[in-house]
């Protein structure tokens, strides 16, 4: 009995020897390998890296509006005439029409338009120029806080917009520089006077933007105006249903109190 003891421990030290059992005595399967301890650390798992951070940059600050308009602003025609000014344009649904109620009370006008909207409907600003009228600069897309940006942004804004207007109608003079809102700073009006342009201010408004009766819009006109007097109208921005009916009483008013004429 001993030495039979003593065979079958021989026999499993073979066994771990040669691979076939493990050292728990369990058996290997055939053509397994036995793991080897290593004493050297397995490496580090590697950490993620960071995901990139994309921070906006902050909006630059827009400067305060002054207590009351700056200098400088054309607010009357000088002369005893008055004249009539219309904004927002050109638009297809009404400055056609307003042009026609022009020409049929055989009067002239400034037109304040938008350069995005010279852009898409060119033959308005041609038929503007064509039929005696004036153009003015109005900005790009209306942004009523151009005049508080940067200095920079105003006069791309304002150069981007006489472009479109040059590209329409080449050649014509654009004299007048308007800001939306009439929302004046000192430096929107060193940019426009930088440009070659006057800033067109008002006398009169009526405020037709605000969607009143044409009745309204009439008397309102009729009540306010004075001689000179700049008389701010829209041509564009909205429905003009009610402008386009005022005008023919309203003109045909001021005509005889004043007479209409041409900015210079």
């Amino acid at each position: 009995m001993q030495a039979r003891a003593v065979l079958a421990s021989v026999l499993a030290i073979a066994l771990v020897l040669s691979g076939c059992a493990q050292p728990d005595g369990t058996i290997a399967p055939a053509g397994a390998r036995l793991p080897v301890e290593s004493s050297t650390p397995p490496p580090p798992a590697p950490r993620p890296s960071p995901r990139p951070t994309h921070t906006k940059p902050p909006k630059p600050q827009l400067r305060p509006l002054p207590a009351k308009l700056p200098a400088g602003l054309r607010r009357n025609t000088g002369v005893r005439p008055v004249a009539l000014t219309f904004d927002d344009g050109p638009n297809p649904a009404w400055t056609p029409k307003v042009l026609d109620q022009l020409r049929a009370a055989r009067v002239t006008a400034t037109f304040c338009v938008v350069g995005r909207e010279a852009q898409r409907h060119p033959e308005l600003i041609r038929r503007i120029v064509r039929e005696g009228h004036q153009l003015c600069n109005h900005s790009w897309r209306h942004d009523l806080d151009l005049a508080r940006r940067p200095v920079a942004e105003i006069r791309a804004d304002l150069v981007r917009t006489n472009k479109a207007i040059q590209a329409a109608a080449p050649g014509a003079p654009v004299p007048f520089y308007r800001q939306p809102g009439g929302r004046w700073t000192s430096e929107v009006l060193g940019v426009a006077k930088e440009l070659g342009m006057r800033p067109l201010h008002w006398a009169v408004d009526p405020q037709d933007w605000d969607k009143p009766t044409a009745a309204t819009i009439a008397k309102r006109v009729h009540n306010a105006a004075r001689p000179g007097s700049i008389v701010l109208l829209h041509d564009g921005g909205g429905d003009r249903a009610a402008t386009l009916a005022a005008c023919p009483r309203m003109i045909a008013d001021l005509k005889h109190r004043f007479g209409i004429a041409r900015l210079h």
